[in-house]
Protein backbone atom coordinates (compact mmCIF):
# COMPACT_ATOMS: atom_id res chain seq x y z
CA UNK A 1 0.00 0.00 0.00
CA UNK A 2 0.96 3.27 -0.55
CA UNK A 3 2.16 5.18 2.11
CA UNK A 4 3.71 8.58 3.93
CA UNK A 5 6.54 7.44 6.52
CA UNK A 6 8.56 9.34 8.98
CA UNK A 7 12.07 7.97 8.99
CA UNK A 8 13.49 10.20 11.57
CA UNK A 9 12.09 12.92 14.10
CA UNK A 10 12.52 16.51 13.38
CA UNK A 11 11.56 20.01 12.54
CA UNK A 12 12.82 20.08 9.07
CA UNK A 13 12.01 16.03 8.14
CA UNK A 14 9.51 15.88 5.80
CA UNK A 15 7.42 12.07 4.90
CA UNK A 16 8.67 9.72 2.35
CA UNK A 17 5.91 8.74 -0.39
CA UNK A 18 6.92 4.77 -0.35
CA UNK A 19 4.87 1.34 -0.27
CA UNK A 20 4.49 -0.65 2.73
CA UNK A 21 2.53 -4.09 3.58
CA UNK A 22 -1.30 -3.62 4.50
CA UNK A 23 -1.39 -3.79 8.61
CA UNK A 24 -1.47 -7.05 9.96
CA UNK A 25 -5.33 -7.11 11.46
CA UNK A 26 -5.71 -8.52 15.05
CA UNK A 27 -8.96 -10.20 16.11
CA UNK A 28 -10.59 -7.90 17.41
CA UNK A 29 -9.85 -4.78 14.53
CA UNK A 30 -11.27 -3.89 11.33
CA UNK A 31 -9.06 -2.84 8.08
CA UNK A 32 -10.32 0.48 6.99
CA UNK A 33 -9.37 1.71 2.92
CA UNK A 34 -8.76 4.94 3.67
CA UNK A 35 -10.74 7.96 2.07
CA UNK A 36 -9.62 10.81 3.76
CA UNK A 37 -7.13 11.80 6.41
CA UNK A 38 -7.18 15.51 8.44
CA UNK A 39 -3.85 16.26 9.71
CA UNK A 40 -3.74 17.61 13.33
CA UNK A 41 -0.72 19.48 15.03
CA UNK A 42 -0.52 16.61 17.21
CA UNK A 43 0.92 14.95 13.79
CA UNK A 44 3.58 18.04 13.07
CA UNK A 45 4.68 17.89 17.13
CA UNK A 46 5.49 13.78 16.61
CA UNK A 47 6.94 14.47 14.07
CA UNK A 48 9.31 17.15 15.47
CA UNK A 49 9.77 14.53 18.56
CA UNK A 50 8.18 16.58 21.08
CA UNK A 51 5.94 14.12 21.95
CA UNK A 52 8.88 11.14 22.35
CA UNK A 53 8.53 11.08 26.05
CA UNK A 54 5.03 9.71 25.92
CA UNK A 55 4.65 8.22 22.91
CA UNK A 56 8.15 6.82 21.80
CA UNK A 57 7.37 5.50 18.27
CA UNK A 58 10.12 4.11 16.71
CA UNK A 59 11.14 5.39 13.25
CA UNK A 60 10.26 4.27 10.21
CA UNK A 61 6.39 4.98 11.26
CA UNK A 62 3.25 6.64 9.81
CA UNK A 63 1.43 9.55 11.42
CA UNK A 64 -2.41 10.37 11.00
CA UNK A 65 -4.72 10.19 14.02
CA UNK A 66 -7.98 11.02 11.74
CA UNK A 67 -9.49 8.04 9.41
CA UNK A 68 -12.74 8.47 7.30
CA UNK A 69 -13.32 5.39 4.97
CA UNK A 70 -14.65 1.94 3.99
CA UNK A 71 -14.99 -1.16 5.84
CA UNK A 72 -12.73 -3.98 3.69
CA UNK A 73 -11.84 -6.24 6.02
CA UNK A 74 -12.95 -7.42 9.79
CA UNK A 75 -11.23 -9.71 12.51
CA UNK A 76 -13.13 -12.66 14.06
CA UNK A 77 -14.19 -11.10 16.80
CA UNK A 78 -16.01 -8.29 15.07
CA UNK A 79 -19.69 -7.81 15.71
CA UNK A 80 -20.34 -4.13 14.93
CA UNK A 81 -18.76 -3.49 11.52
CA UNK A 82 -19.11 -5.22 8.45
CA UNK A 83 -17.78 -4.93 5.08
CA UNK A 84 -18.97 -2.14 3.08
CA UNK A 85 -19.58 -0.07 5.81
CA UNK A 86 -18.67 4.34 6.01
CA UNK A 87 -16.91 4.68 8.95
CA UNK A 88 -14.37 7.09 10.74
CA UNK A 89 -12.31 7.02 13.64
CA UNK A 90 -9.43 8.77 15.52
CA UNK A 91 -6.59 6.10 15.49
CA UNK A 92 -5.44 4.66 18.79
CA UNK A 93 -2.12 5.39 20.14
CA UNK A 94 0.61 2.68 18.70
CA UNK A 95 -1.68 2.11 15.96
CA UNK A 96 -1.73 4.95 14.26
CA UNK A 97 -1.04 5.18 10.69
CA UNK A 98 -3.86 7.34 8.87
CA UNK A 99 -1.22 8.72 6.02
CA UNK A 100 -1.74 5.84 4.16
CA UNK A 101 -4.28 3.82 2.12
CA UNK A 102 -5.55 1.11 4.67
CA UNK A 103 -5.24 1.52 8.39
CA UNK A 104 -6.34 -1.63 11.42
CA UNK A 105 -8.75 0.03 13.89
CA UNK A 106 -9.89 -1.92 17.34
CA UNK A 107 -13.78 -2.24 16.95
CA UNK A 108 -14.23 -0.18 20.33
CA UNK A 109 -12.43 2.85 18.54
CA UNK A 110 -14.49 2.69 15.35
CA UNK A 111 -17.63 4.73 14.50
CA UNK A 112 -20.59 4.59 11.41
CA UNK A 113 -19.92 8.20 9.83
CA UNK A 114 -22.36 10.71 10.10
CA UNK A 115 -24.48 10.24 6.56
CA UNK A 116 -25.00 14.25 6.45
CA UNK A 117 -21.13 14.50 5.52
CA UNK A 118 -18.76 13.82 2.79
CA UNK A 119 -15.57 11.40 3.83
CA UNK A 120 -13.06 14.57 3.92
CA UNK A 121 -16.01 16.49 6.29
CA UNK A 122 -16.06 13.12 8.02
CA UNK A 123 -12.12 12.58 8.47
CA UNK A 124 -11.82 16.35 10.21
CA UNK A 125 -14.13 15.33 12.99
CA UNK A 126 -12.82 12.58 15.24
CA UNK A 127 -9.59 14.23 16.98
CA UNK A 128 -10.97 17.41 17.54
CA UNK A 129 -14.42 16.48 18.50
CA UNK A 130 -13.34 14.05 20.77
CA UNK A 131 -10.79 16.38 22.34
CA UNK A 132 -13.97 18.61 23.05
CA UNK A 133 -16.21 16.08 24.38
CA UNK A 134 -13.75 14.37 27.23
CA UNK A 135 -12.79 18.04 28.04
CA UNK A 136 -16.19 19.52 28.54
CA UNK A 137 -18.63 16.45 29.13
CA UNK A 138 -16.76 14.44 30.62
CA UNK A 139 -14.16 15.92 32.56
CA UNK A 140 -15.35 19.48 32.88
CA UNK A 141 -19.23 18.06 33.42
CA UNK A 142 -19.92 21.68 31.84
CA UNK A 143 -23.90 22.84 32.58
CA UNK A 144 -26.05 25.17 31.20
CA UNK A 145 -26.19 28.29 32.08
CA UNK A 146 -21.86 28.51 32.94
CA UNK A 147 -19.42 30.16 31.44
CA UNK A 148 -16.42 28.77 29.34
CA UNK A 149 -13.30 30.23 27.88
CA UNK A 150 -11.92 28.54 25.06
CA UNK A 151 -8.69 29.44 23.12
CA UNK A 152 -8.34 29.82 19.66
CA UNK A 153 -11.71 29.73 18.67
CA UNK A 154 -10.74 29.13 14.79
CA UNK A 155 -8.44 26.30 15.30
CA UNK A 156 -9.63 23.11 14.64
CA UNK A 157 -9.82 22.21 18.89
CA UNK A 158 -12.03 25.96 19.26
CA UNK A 159 -14.50 25.48 16.02
CA UNK A 160 -15.91 21.97 17.40
CA UNK A 161 -15.23 22.99 21.16
CA UNK A 162 -17.47 26.15 20.72
CA UNK A 163 -20.26 24.50 19.11
CA UNK A 164 -19.94 21.82 21.69
CA UNK A 165 -19.95 24.17 24.82
CA UNK A 166 -23.37 26.25 22.80
CA UNK A 167 -25.10 22.86 22.64
CA UNK A 168 -24.85 22.62 26.39
CA UNK A 169 -26.12 25.83 27.02
CA UNK A 170 -23.14 27.47 27.87
CA UNK A 171 -21.67 30.87 27.63
CA UNK A 172 -18.48 31.09 25.60
CA UNK A 173 -15.97 33.28 25.21
CA UNK A 174 -12.80 32.67 22.61
CA UNK A 175 -10.13 34.16 21.00
CA UNK A 176 -9.41 34.98 17.32
CA UNK A 177 -7.44 37.54 14.94
CA UNK A 178 -9.00 40.33 13.24
CA UNK A 179 -10.04 38.68 10.53
CA UNK A 180 -12.15 36.40 12.21
CA UNK A 181 -14.35 37.43 14.51
CA UNK A 182 -17.28 37.49 12.57
CA UNK A 183 -16.48 34.19 11.14
CA UNK A 184 -15.94 32.57 15.42
CA UNK A 185 -19.41 34.62 16.20
CA UNK A 186 -21.41 32.77 13.40
CA UNK A 187 -20.10 29.31 15.50
CA UNK A 188 -21.85 30.47 18.40
CA UNK A 189 -19.06 32.52 20.36
CA UNK A 190 -20.89 34.98 22.59
CA UNK A 191 -17.78 37.10 23.35
CA UNK A 192 -14.78 37.27 21.17
CA UNK A 193 -11.66 38.64 22.17
CA UNK A 194 -9.55 40.27 19.48
CA UNK A 195 -6.25 39.34 20.69
CA UNK A 196 -4.06 41.72 18.31
CA UNK A 197 -6.05 44.63 19.85
CA UNK A 198 -6.76 43.56 23.44
CA UNK A 199 -5.57 41.05 26.28
CA UNK A 200 -7.43 38.84 27.20
CA UNK A 201 -6.98 39.19 30.77
CA UNK A 202 -8.61 42.36 30.80
CA UNK A 203 -12.30 41.45 30.04
CA UNK A 204 -12.99 38.05 30.95
CA UNK A 205 -13.41 37.72 34.43
CA UNK A 206 -15.56 35.50 36.74
CA UNK A 207 -15.88 32.30 34.40
CA UNK A 208 -16.11 28.45 35.48
CA UNK A 209 -13.68 26.62 33.05
CA UNK A 210 -10.82 27.73 30.94
CA UNK A 211 -9.79 25.34 27.85
CA UNK A 212 -6.56 25.78 27.20
CA UNK A 213 -4.59 24.77 23.92
CA UNK A 214 -1.57 27.62 23.96
CA UNK A 215 1.58 27.67 26.06
CA UNK A 216 2.50 27.50 29.73
CA UNK A 217 2.59 31.27 29.72
CA UNK A 218 -1.00 32.04 27.77
CA UNK A 219 -2.36 28.90 30.02
CA UNK A 220 -0.86 30.90 33.74
CA UNK A 221 -3.10 34.37 32.01
CA UNK A 222 -5.98 32.25 31.89
CA UNK A 223 -6.13 31.51 35.58
CA UNK A 224 -6.99 35.16 36.61
CA UNK A 225 -10.16 34.62 34.40
CA UNK A 226 -11.77 32.10 36.36
CA UNK A 227 -13.62 32.00 39.35
CA UNK A 228 -12.98 30.57 43.02
CA UNK A 229 -13.41 26.83 42.00
CA UNK A 230 -12.84 27.28 38.72
CA UNK A 231 -10.86 24.53 36.88
CA UNK A 232 -8.43 24.86 33.83
CA UNK A 233 -8.07 21.82 31.15
CA UNK A 234 -4.88 21.93 29.30
CA UNK A 235 -4.73 19.96 26.02
CA UNK A 236 -1.22 21.51 25.27
CA UNK A 237 0.74 20.34 28.49
CA UNK A 238 1.92 20.66 30.53
CA UNK A 239 1.08 17.01 31.99
CA UNK A 240 0.70 16.38 35.01
CA UNK A 241 1.36 13.66 37.78
CA UNK A 242 -2.50 12.37 37.62
CA UNK A 243 -2.03 11.95 33.66
CA UNK A 244 1.60 10.06 34.55
CA UNK A 245 0.22 7.72 36.82
CA UNK A 246 -2.94 7.29 34.51
CA UNK A 247 -1.01 6.42 31.49
CA UNK A 248 0.93 3.97 33.88
CA UNK A 249 4.27 6.16 32.88
CA UNK A 250 7.70 5.08 34.54
CA UNK A 251 8.31 6.35 37.92
CA UNK A 252 11.67 8.60 36.61
CA UNK A 253 8.76 10.14 33.74
CA UNK A 254 6.12 10.86 36.25
CA UNK A 255 8.56 13.41 38.34
CA UNK A 256 9.54 14.97 34.98
CA UNK A 257 5.83 15.75 34.62
CA UNK A 258 5.53 16.36 38.24
CA UNK A 259 7.92 19.20 37.67
CA UNK A 260 6.99 20.47 34.42
CA UNK A 261 3.55 21.24 36.00
CA UNK A 262 4.47 22.44 39.27
CA UNK A 263 4.19 25.94 38.54
CA UNK A 264 0.79 26.17 36.91
CA UNK A 265 -0.24 23.50 39.90
CA UNK A 266 1.07 26.00 42.44
CA UNK A 267 -0.97 28.72 40.89
CA UNK A 268 -3.92 27.22 40.32
CA UNK A 269 -4.51 25.84 44.61
CA UNK A 270 -3.31 29.47 45.23
CA UNK A 271 -6.42 30.99 43.87
CA UNK A 272 -8.33 27.39 44.74
CA UNK A 273 -8.60 26.22 40.48
CA UNK A 274 -8.58 23.02 39.65
CA UNK A 275 -5.52 22.15 37.34
CA UNK A 276 -5.58 19.08 34.66
CA UNK A 277 -3.85 18.13 31.75
CA UNK A 278 -5.96 16.40 28.78
CA UNK A 279 -4.41 13.99 26.36
CA UNK A 280 -7.61 12.73 24.52
CA UNK A 281 -8.44 8.96 23.65
CA UNK A 282 -9.78 6.97 20.81
CA UNK A 283 -13.48 6.26 21.63
CA UNK A 284 -15.88 4.42 19.19
CA UNK A 285 -18.64 5.22 22.06
CA UNK A 286 -18.34 9.07 21.98
CA UNK A 287 -17.67 9.12 18.78
CA UNK A 288 -21.30 7.96 18.05
CA UNK A 289 -22.85 10.50 20.67
CA UNK A 290 -20.79 12.85 18.61
CA UNK A 291 -22.40 11.40 15.10
CA UNK A 292 -25.99 12.27 16.78
CA UNK A 293 -24.81 15.98 16.98
CA UNK A 294 -23.48 16.10 13.64
CA UNK A 295 -26.51 14.32 11.61
CA UNK A 296 -29.04 16.42 14.01
CA UNK A 297 -27.36 19.63 12.86
CA UNK A 298 -26.30 20.86 16.50
CA UNK A 299 -22.62 20.58 15.31
CA UNK A 300 -21.17 21.29 11.71
CA UNK A 301 -17.56 20.32 10.94
CA UNK A 302 -15.56 22.99 9.69
CA UNK A 303 -13.02 22.59 6.65
CA UNK A 304 -10.64 24.94 5.85
CA UNK A 305 -8.76 22.60 2.94
CA UNK A 306 -8.33 20.04 1.16
CA UNK A 307 -4.92 18.53 0.26
CA UNK A 308 -4.55 15.20 -2.85
CA UNK A 309 -2.61 12.35 -1.14
CA UNK A 310 0.84 13.68 -3.13
CA UNK A 311 0.98 16.93 -0.94
CA UNK A 312 1.01 14.96 2.15
CA UNK A 313 4.12 17.26 3.78
CA UNK A 314 2.45 20.20 2.26
CA UNK A 315 -0.53 19.60 4.41
CA UNK A 316 1.56 19.44 7.39
CA UNK A 317 3.28 22.75 6.90
CA UNK A 318 0.08 24.34 6.00
CA UNK A 319 -1.33 23.46 9.88
CA UNK A 320 2.02 23.71 11.27
CA UNK A 321 2.14 27.78 9.56
CA UNK A 322 -1.11 27.96 12.47
CA UNK A 323 -3.37 29.95 9.18
CA UNK A 324 -6.17 27.03 8.88
CA UNK A 325 -9.79 28.13 10.09
CA UNK A 326 -10.99 24.62 11.45
CA UNK A 327 -9.38 21.18 9.97
CA UNK A 328 -6.67 20.34 6.82
CA UNK A 329 -7.65 17.44 5.25
CA UNK A 330 -5.79 14.76 2.71
CA UNK A 331 -7.58 13.00 0.17
CA UNK A 332 -6.63 9.70 -0.86
CA UNK A 333 -8.49 9.46 -3.60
Amino acid sequence: MKAFITDRYGKKETLRAGDLPEPVLRDNEVLVEVHAASVNVLDVKMRNGEFKLLLPYRAPFVLGHDIAGVVVRVGPKVRQFKLGDAVYARLDDFRIGGFAEFVAVQESSLARKPQNTSMEEAASIPLVGLTAWQALVEKAKLQKGQSVFIQAGSGGVGTFAIQLAKHLGAKVATTTSTANVAWVKDLGADVVVDYKQTDFESVLKDYDLVLNSQDTTTLKKSLNVLKSGGQAISISGPPDIAFAKEIKAPWVVQQVMRLLSAGVRRLAEKRHLGYSFLFMKASGSQLGQITQLIESGAIRPVVDKVFPFAQTNEALAYVESGRAKGKVVIKMK
